[in-house]
């Protein structure tokens, strides 16, 4: 299990540096969600992703990992009304052209996302848990392909 558990680490890591990169190669994606009661929605957005790309980079290494762990969760509860924003503002899922049942099931999508930090963030855990973990990172990967 411990090397699976790293495996998805590693995993884990490069698609926040990947999706942290895409808030730099394409804001406008990201704009598009934040809330408009934010000011400096655009600085926002970059924020958020040099945010990602060092947790992410923070996650692949024993001695800021947990760092790392801790910081992704804080980050997924920060943008989390950009995902009720979605489901809520058509204008905003016209431009990410999906529907509001599309935009209803990515909310869920977070708490694995959540979890997974958890358990990175933690140097042993229980089977159980860790079975739990495993399972849960399947659709957590399909989640992240869909963005």
């Amino acid at each position: 299990m411990h090397y699976f558990k790293l495996c998805t680490i590693y995993i884990m890591s490069m698609l926040y540096i990947v999706v942290g990169i895409k808030h730099f190669t394409d804001p406008d994606f990201f704009v598009h969600i934040v809330p408009p009661f934010l000011i400096y929605r655009e600085e926002m957005v970059y924020l958020s992703g040099l945010v990602e790309i060092v947790m992410g980079l923070f996650l692949l290494f024993n001695k800021t990992r947990k760092i790392g762990s801790w910081g992704i969760i804080a980050l997924l509860i920060a943008v989390f009304p950009a995902n009720i924003y979605l489901y809520l503002s058509e204008s905003a899922r016209e431009v990410l052209q999906i529907s509001q049942n599309q935009a209803l099931i990515r909310m869920p999508f977070q708490l694995p996302l959540l979890i997974l930090a958890y358990w990175h963030s933690q140097e042993s855990s229980s089977k159980k848990f860790s079975i739990i973990c495993s399972v849960l990172f399947v659709p957590t990967i399909v989640y992240f392909l869909s963005l």
